[in-house]
């Protein structure tokens, strides 16, 4: 038999039929529908007189347009009253699963499917976001559609796809003391472009990948979009198997043993052929921030904003060049010191437990700076309730930062939740686009102790210091 790489198997599994071309025809596992993408599609389909097709496999919950503030309602936000009671009547009609605003397991749809055990190795998952590579790092094969993708699954479980080309990326060596997965990923989206990987699928492996936690693993994978490829995956070891036992929707008794015997065998063949192969020592990698307007303009905390003129083609040196004009910022600076405004920590890149945890231990017994609005967005209910156990929100308040509601917050401008033009947010999210967390807003994109330490110092600032006395 031809050996494989782990994306081709799992693919293999979900093929119901070959429709030529490059083409096929998918079985969709898990679809989950959030309240920006989700009402205007199960409205379409509802017009065109169509049900879901299977309810049981779809699960909903508003993340993107609500409001995060404590006490917070649907009416809290311009598209929030819109969508989320759209989201609400929509699926209430189809049988559909909802995790409301009220709900205990609420949170940011790529928080909540991992944790809730929704998210399985070798499963497809599917939603209408471009971040649901975010699934890849529990070793399921999971991507973003767009509406009339979302339709057609909603409508047939099924989805058309053409086979992506296959890339590994392997990081040797492991991460040193302070350096996080986000630094890793941005490294490796700074040397090979926001482009790098478009066609591809992405696997990540290597020792530095193995001994990565999975919640590391999905901020990885979360940032794949970012590097061009739909689908960034990590095999499924003995730590997934950890993360995901006893969660409510994941396998149990006699069907965890067979799951857990399939799960085994999700690994690329050794001789495996990979279409591109990219090494990483990950040993080299160092904290990573970002000084323009693409998660690829991305340079070393303590490093010189690059010269535009330095870029490969005239395409790149003038979106460097506007970019810099547009974060007001030069060719040569330095970030570290840069004052900013604003501290964001949240997004479905960086708001699990172990990332609040990481941002403790810089905040621990320190204050916000005079000047910085500092919020924590924790990415579910869970992980909300889970903090609050070890006293994270108090160790927080006690510095100064918002502590509030799941959602998504300051991540993306469509919830009124948004950086004043012309103001800086260092940021845990995944995008930093002219706009994105609001008309003329600054982003600078980093690890979560990175934006933990901006906030205490009110500049950009190596948390590396904070982090050893804290």
């Amino acid at each position: 038999m031809t050996a494989r790489t782990l994306v081709e198997k799992i693919w293999d599994e979900h093929v119901v039929a070959d429709l030529s071309g490059g083409l096929d025809l998918l079985h969709v596992d898990r679809h989950l529908v959030h309240d920006l993408s989700g009402p205007p599609s199960l409205g379409m389909l509802a017009a065109r007189g169509l049900a879901v097709r299977n309810p049981e496999l779809t699960f909903a919950m508003p993340d993107h347009t609500v409001s995060t503030a404590v006490g917070r309602t649907d009416a809290d936000t311009n598209a929030g009253r819109l969508l989320v009671p759209a989201l609400r009547e929509r699926t209430h009609a189809e049988g559909i699963r909802l995790f409301d605003l009220d709900d205990v397991e609420q949170g940011i749809v790529h928080v909540v499917g991992p944790e809730l055990g929704l998210t399985l190795p070798g499963v497809t998952v599917l939603c209408g976001d471009s971040h649901t590579c975010t699934h890849g790092g529990l070793g399921a094969l999971g991507w973003g559609i767009g509406s009339s993708d979302l339709t057609h699954v909603l409508a047939t479980q099924t989805i058309v796809q053409r086979r992506p080309k296959q890339m590994r990326v392997t990081c040797s060596g492991s991460l040193a003391a302070g350096v996080e997965p986000k630094d890793l990923v941005l490294q490796l989206i700074g040397e090979h472009g926001a482009d790098g990987a478009s066609g591809f699928a992405v696997e990540y492996a290597g020792s530095a990948i193995a001994s990565m936690p999975v919640e590391g693993r999905m901020t990885l994978c979360n940032l794949t979009m970012e590097f061009g490829a739909k689908i960034g995956i990590v095999a499924p070891d003995e730590a997934t198997f950890d993360y995901v036992a006893g969660r409510r929707y994941a396998p149990t008794g006699a069907h965890w043993d067979q799951a857990l015997a399939a799960w085994r065998e999700l690994s690329s063949d050794e001789d495996a052929a990979f279409d591109r192969e990219i090494e990483i020592d990950a040993s080299a990698v160092s904290p990573q921030i970002t000084w323009g307007t693409s998660p690829a303009h991305t340079m070393a905390l303590d490093g010189k904003i690059p010269d535009p003129g330095q870029a490969r083609d005239p395409a790149a040196r003038l979106a460097r060049s506007k970019a810099l004009e547009y974060m007001g910022l030069s060719a040569g600076e330095q970030l570290l010191g840069l004052p900013v405004q604003h501290v964001f920590i949240g997004s479905c890149a960086n708001s699990r437990l172990s990332d609040l945890q990481r941002a403790a231990q810089v905040v621990r017994g320190r204050h916000v700076a005079q000047g910085v609005r500092a919020w924590v967005v924790p990415g579910s209910q869970s992980v909300r309730r889970e903090a609050e156990a070890l006293g994270l929100d108090r160790i927080f308040t006690a510095a100064g930062f918002e502590w509030r509601e799941p959602g998504c917050s300051m991540c993306l401008a469509v919830n009124d939740e948004v950086v004043p033009a012309g103001e800086r947010c260092v940021s845990t999210s995944n995008r930093n686009f002219v706009g994105r967390q609001g008309p003329g807003a600054r982003t600078h994109l980093c690890g979560v102790a990175t934006a933990a330490a901006a906030a205490i110092e009110g500049r950009i600032a190596d948390p590396r210091p904070l982090a050893r006395v804290a």
